[in-house]
C-alpha cells in the first residue's frame, strides 16, 4: 500500500508529507484546491510523462517519493527480472532537472519509465471519471472474468505456449522460403550435378590424358625414331655396342701397364652394360607403342567433355570441377534436409498447438463458470447503489484457433441495461455518466477481492450521484477498504464521512505565491470540512448535527 507521500517543488506545492492510512482515505477541497496536482505528482512517480514546467521555484528542482509497503505484493520475481534490489518498503522517487530532464529510482536504482510504469501497475489503480470507458474495452472485459476466475497462472501459461507456437510459425515460414529458394533452383542444380557425376573428373586426369593422346597420335613417329637407335645400338652392320665392346678389349690390354687406362676401362665398361640395358628397354618401348585409333577417339572425346566443363564453370582444373560437383551435391542434399526438417518442424508445431488450444480451452471454461457470479454480484451492487433494475450480461463467444491472443482464445461483451424494458446494449451506449461510474464501481468492488491491486484510487467517480445514492456508494467504497487500501477524491458529504482519515486539500497565499497545502483533519474539523460540503462555507447548527450524524453513521 502507498505509506507516504512526499512532494517537494511541484507545481502550487512547495513542499508535502502525508501519510495515508490502509483503509480509506478521503481527500477533499473546493474545486481548483490542488487535488488534481497531487493526482498529478503521484502519476509521475508510477510512470507518467513530464509535461510543461512543474516547478513552484523555477530555481530549485521537482522531487516525489513514494513509500510502498510491498511485503505482501509478491514482487521479488519482479525486482529480480528488473534486476533492482528488493526491499519490503521500497522508495519511488522522481526527480524533475530545471532542463525539464527527468530520472526515476526504484530503491535508489535508476529505472527508465518502462519499468517505473511496469511496477507502479502493480502498485495502485487509479480510476477515474474518464476510465470508466475502460469499463468497454474487451481487454478490460476479461480481465475482470479472470480475476475472479483466477485465470491467471493459466494465462501466464498460455502466453508462454502460444509464444513458442508464433516462435514455430515463424521458422516455419523461414523455412518454407529457404525451401521455395531451394527447390526453385534444384533442377537445375540436379542438371548440373548429372553432367559432372557422368564425365566423372578425376584429380590430374588432363595432363595424364593429354600426355597418352601425344603418344597415340605419334605412334608410327615414336616407332620409327626407337626402332633407329635399337638398329644402332645393336642390329646394324657396326654397332655402337660392337665397337664400344672392343674399345673396352683395348683399354682394358694397355691397363696392365697404366693404372688410368684400367679406371677408365672400368668406366666403359659401365657405359656398355648401360647401353645395352637401354637397347633392350628401346625395344620393349617400340614393342608397347601401337597404332590404335579407336583409342585415339576415346581420348579426344573424354579431353573434349572434360575441356567442355572447365570451359562451362569457368575454372581451370580438374579439382575445380570436383568440389564445384560436391557444393552442388551438398545444396541437393539440404533440400532432402530441410524437407525431413519442414516435417518435423511441422509435428513439433501440432504439438505446441494443442498446448494451445487446451490452455485456450481451460481458460474459456473457467470464464463461463464465473459470468453467472459476475453478473449477479454486479447486479446485486448497483441495487444497492440505487439502480435497482441494472442488468449486465455477459456474452462470451469461442474464437477460432487461428484467432488467438495474448488474452486467450475469446471475445466478450457486456451488455448493458439500467431501466426496465430498455433492450441490453454495449455499456458506454445506455449508460448515463452517473451510472457508468457506479457500474465501474461495482465491477471494480468485485475484482479488488480477488484481484492483486492491493491499492486503488477513485478520482471523483461520483459524479451524477447524490443523497441517498451517494451514501450507498461510499458504502460500498467503505466495503472495499476492508480488503484493501483506497482512497477517494470526493465532492459528495455522504462518501467523505465513510473515510477512516480524511485529508483536506486547500490553497494559501504566502507572500506573492499561492499554495496547495493538504492536512490531516481531526474529528471536530472533519465535521466542519463535511459541514461545509453541505451547507457551504459557513454551514449552521443543522449542517453541523447533520455532518456528526454521518460520521457516526
Amino acid at each position: 500500500m502507498l505509506v507516504r507521500l512526499l512532494i517537494k517543488n511541484y507545481a502550487l506545492i512547495d513542499s508535502l508529507d502525508i501519510s495515508f492510512d490502509k483503509g480509506l482515505n478521503i481527500i477533499t477541497g473546493e474545486t481548483g484546491a490542488g487535488k488534481s496536482i497531487l493526482m498529478g505528482a503521484l502519476g509521475l512517480i508510477l510512470g507518467s510523462r513530464v509535461e510543461g514546467r512543474p516547478f513552484f521555484d523555477e530555481q530549485k528542482k521537482c522531487v516525489i517519493e513514494g513509500y510502498f509497503n510491498v511485503a505482501a505484493y509478491d514482487l521479488k520475481r519482479f525486482f529480480n527480472d528488473e534486476d533492482l534490489d528488493y526491499e519490503e518498503e521500497t522508495i519511488i522517487r522522481r526527480e524533475i532537472a530545471l532542463d525539464g530532464k527527468s530520472r526515476a529510482f526504484v530503491n535508489d536504482s535508476p529505472v527508465t519509465l518502462a519499468t517505473l510504469k511496469g511496477l507502479g501497475e502493480k502498485l495502485i489503480d487509479i480510476h477515474s471519471q474518464h476510465a470508466t470507458m475502460q469499463v468497454n474495452t474487451e481487454e478490460f472485459q476479461l480481465f475482470v472474468l479472470d480475476s475472479l476466475a483466477a485465470n491467471e497462472d493459466r494465462l501466464l501459461l498460455f502466453r508462454e505456449e502460444l509464444k513458442g507456437l508464433r516462435t514455430l510459425d515463424k521458422q516455419l515460414k523461414t523455412l518454407q522460403e529457404e525451401l521455395d529458394n531451394a527447390n526453385a533452383e534444384s533442377d537445375y542444380n540436379q542438371f548440373l550435378y548429372d553432367e559432372l557425376e557422368k564425365v566423372n573428373v578425376q584429380a590430374g586426369e588432363v595432363k595424364e590424358l593429354e600426355a597418352e593422346q601425344q603418344q597415340l597420335a605419334n605412334a608410327e613417329e615414336i616407332k620409327r625414331g626407337l626402332n633407329a637407335a635399337s638398329y644402332a645400338l645393336v642390329d646394324g652392320e657396326q654397332t655402337v655396342l660392337s665397337m664400344l665392346k672392343e674399345s673396352i678389349n683395348q683399354v682394358q690390354h694397355v691397363g696392365r701397364y697404366f693404372g688410368d687406362a684400367a679406371l677408365l676401362g672400368e668406366r666403359m665398361q659401365s657405359a656398355f652394360i648401360e647401353l645395352k640395358d637401354v637397347a633392350s628397354e628401346l625395344v620393349a618401348q617400340e614393342g608397347s607403342v601401337h597404332l590404335n585409333e579407336q583409342r585415339l577417339d576415346e581420348v579426344n572425346t573424354r579431353l573434349s567433355d572434360v575441356y567442355a566443363l572447365l570451359k562451362k564453370h569457368r575454372v581451370d582444373s580438374e579439382l575445380e570441377l570436383i568440389q564445384i560437383k560436391d557444393q552442388l551435391e551438398s545444396k541437393l542434399q539440404l533440400v532432402l534436409n530441410q524437407d525431413q526438417a519442414m516435417e518435423e518442424l511441422i509435428r513439433h508445431r501440432k504439438v505446441q498447438a494443442d498446448k494451445v488450444l487446451v490452455l485456450g480451452t481451460e481458460i474459456h471454461e473457467q470464464r463461463k463458470l464465473i459470468i453467472p457470479r459476475v453478473e449477479v454480484e454486479v447486479q446485486q451492487t448497483l441495487s444497492h447503489v440505487g439502480m435497482p433494475n441494472a442488468q449486465l450480461n455477459i456474452e462470451l463467444n469461442l474464437l477460432p484457433f487461428d484467432k488467438a491472443g495474448v488474452r486467450g482464445m475469446n471475445s466478450v461483451q457486456f451488455l448493458f441495461s439500467a431501466n426496465k424494458g430498455q433492450s441490453m446494449q454495449p455499456i458506454h451506449r445506455v449508460a448515463s455518466g452517473g451510472e457508468l461510474s457506479r457500474v465501474m464501481l461495482a465491477i471494480k468492488s468485485l475484482v479488488a477481492k480477488s484481484s492483486a491491486l492491493p491499492s486503488i484510487i477513485f478520482d471523483e467517480i461520483d459524479t451524477g450521484i447524490s443523497g441517498e445514492v451517494a451514501l450507498r456508494v461510499g458504502e460500498v467504497m467503505a466495503d472495499l477498504a476492508a480488503h484493501m487500501q483506497v482512497i477517494a477524491i470526493s465532492h459528495l458529504p455522504q462518501i467523505a464521512s465513510k473515510g477512516q482519515a480524511h485529508f483536506k486539500v486547500y490553497k494559501e497565499d504566502l507572500g506573492e505565491k499561492t499554495q496547495s497545502n493538504i492536512q490531516l483533519l481531526t474529528n471536530d474539523q472533519r465535521v466542519v470540512e463535511i459541514a461545509q460540503m453541505l451547507s457551504g462555507t459557513n454551514p449552521g447548527e443543522a449542517a453541523l448535527q447533520h455532518a456528526q450524524e454521518l460520521l457516526k453513521a
